[in-house]
């Protein structure tokens, strides 16, 4: 089921409008999948239907004559215990993130902390920590990995 649902992401509708990031965010997909199917996927499964889907979206925003930057990108939201994908009209250093974020080219580490979570979107008591103890103009979360694809030129 997750491999057919980032499947048919290539041919859902896409937004580009950079001055209308609101109009954008349309494009953001939410893939889950139970323990029992997440034990029967590799990553190499995983990884390999992302990339398909890339190198669709890749084909018809070329083939739509975009003129701007196109980005795909994939993450790990440990929050929700889910991976999340969009694509954007903002370069990889500038994706709509609150949120702390590094691009990487290592898709295979995003996808292998999705299917090695042993308790997708359930945060340990033991990995809390009382909110006054946060600063909130601090980064204070270390980075989360972001998988970027450039829908333009390629990798």
């Amino acid at each position: 089921m997750l491999l057919k649902s980032i499947q048919e992401i290539a041919d859902e509708p896409v937004s580009l409008v950079p001055e209308d990031q609101g109009a954008e965010s349309a494009n953001t997909h939410w893939l889950g999948a139970a323990a029992e199917e997440r034990s029967t996927l590799s990553v190499d499964q995983v990884v390999s239907a992302f990339l398909e889907t890339a190198r669709a979206l890749q084909h018809r925003v070329r083939a739509a004559g975009f003129g701007g930057t196109a980005t795909f990108y994939v993450w790990h939201d440990e929050q929700a215990g889910q991976l999340r994908c969009s694509v954007s009209s903002r370069t990889p250093t500038d994706l709509p993130f609150r949120g702390n974020y590094q691009p990487t080219g290592e898709l295979s580490a995003v996808v292998a902390g999705f299917l090695s979570d042993d308790a997708p979107g359930i945060v340990s008591w033991e990995d809390l920590e009382p909110a006054d103890d946060i600063d909130a103009e601090d980064d204070y979360y270390p980075p989360f990995a972001v998988w970027t694809f450039d829908l333009k030129f390629g990798r």
